[in-house]
């Protein structure tokens, strides 16, 4: 362990000022311009909702593998009317007085946004499963490849499903949205009862996934997989779904920080200014074990690059200490900012 008591900054090589500064002013501009244009947030949101629809209308109703929530609730209820009742109908008609409750006891939080996101879900998804008066002839679900592999490869067809409802999920988010069901409830039993939403969320989903599992057991829906493997798929695709919304929300870690502790800190530092042309600190710490002062190199790589630098200190010094971790954004030269 290290005990740091002060910096030094080097200055990167290169300056960039002028581009800096207009790059800075654009990119104000473009935000101030962005803002004033909310529309642009429901356009995206209605693409998220499409996406999403695509995932459960498409590739999990069918295959009997409910994804919690709302959505899990009305595919469970889908299955008790014998497949009579569309799927996105019953969506809309659960959340409805979902969001009147959340507006009723949070105020106006949810407002207009949550209300468009599960309406267009709703529709999308009985628009793709052939289900809206005028649109029969769509029936994406029996489309030849998503037979093929509900047949041949049904964890691949899950993990679709998955991915997609996590992608469309994560945008509607991404874009100031949600798609009310368990999110408003979760709100509300926060306040209530002081329970936390993530908690609210999953418990909720997990009760919703076993009652669907028992729905498909007693009704001796699924001949071909038993209840419980259906269950644990649903489970995995819980676990997917909520991946790729935390992606799509905070973005893939793009860069990584090191810290590295080195007799040959010099050479260290001059592979990094010239060789990778990044900048870098010296930071000056207390072994607290040893009561040796020694410096700490401090730098930030794109990822693509941390390898080759692991490799050069190792070249340069094969006793280095060094630390990697993940950064959530670097906000300065020579990095970009998250989308």
């Amino acid at each position: 362990m290290c005990q740091f008591s002060r910096s030094k900054i080097s200055e990167p090589p290169f300056n960039s000022v002028i581009f800096k500064g207009i790059f800075l002013l654009f990119e104000k501009r473009m935000t101030k311009k962005l803002s004033k244009h909310p529309i642009l947030d429901y356009i995206f949101m209605a693409i998220g909702a499409a996406i999403m629809a695509i995932g459960i209308g498409v590739f999990l109703v069918d295959a009997q593998v409910v994804p919690g929530g709302v959505s899990g609730l009305s595919m469970a209820i889908h299955y008790m009317s014998n497949y009579t009742i569309p799927v996105g109908l019953l969506i809309w008609v659960l959340n409805v007085p979902l969001y009147l409750w959340g507006v009723k006891e949070l105020g106006k939080t949810f407002g207009v946004r949550t209300f468009y996101a599960f309406t267009l879900n709703s529709i999308f998804i009985d628009l793709f499963r052939g289900d809206i008066p005028g649109f029969t002839f769509l029936k994406l679900q029996k489309s030849q490849t998503v037979l093929d592999l509900y047949k041949n490869d049904f964890f691949f067809l899950i993990l679709i499903g998955a991915v997609l409802l996590g992608l469309g999920l994560g945008i509607v988010f991404k874009f100031r949205g949600t798609t009310g069901g368990s999110d408003i409830v979760a709100s509300i039993m926060q306040k209530r009862y002081g329970i936390r939403p993530g908690q609210a969320i999953f418990m909720i989903d997990i009760f919703v996934i076993l009652l669907a599992g028992f729905i498909i057991e007693v009704k001796h829906l699924s001949p071909v997989r038993p209840a419980l493997s259906l269950t644990f798929y649903a489970v995995f695709l819980l676990f997917v779904s909520s991946k790729i919304v935390d992606v799509i929300i905070e973005g893939f870690d793009y860069a990584r920080a090191a810290y590295i502790i080195s007799d040959k800190q010099d050479e260290i530092a001059e592979v990094v200014l010239t060789q990778f042309g990044r900048g870098a600190t010296s930071l000056h710490a207390t072994g607290l074990y040893t009561k040796q002062n020694k410096n700490v190199l401090f730098t930030i790589l794109p990822l693509k690059k941390i390898t080759e630098l692991v490799e050069q200190i190792k070249e340069i010094d094969p006793d280095a200490f060094v630390i990697l971790t993940n950064v959530h954004e670097v906000l300065g030269e020579g990095f970009r900012r998250r989308i």
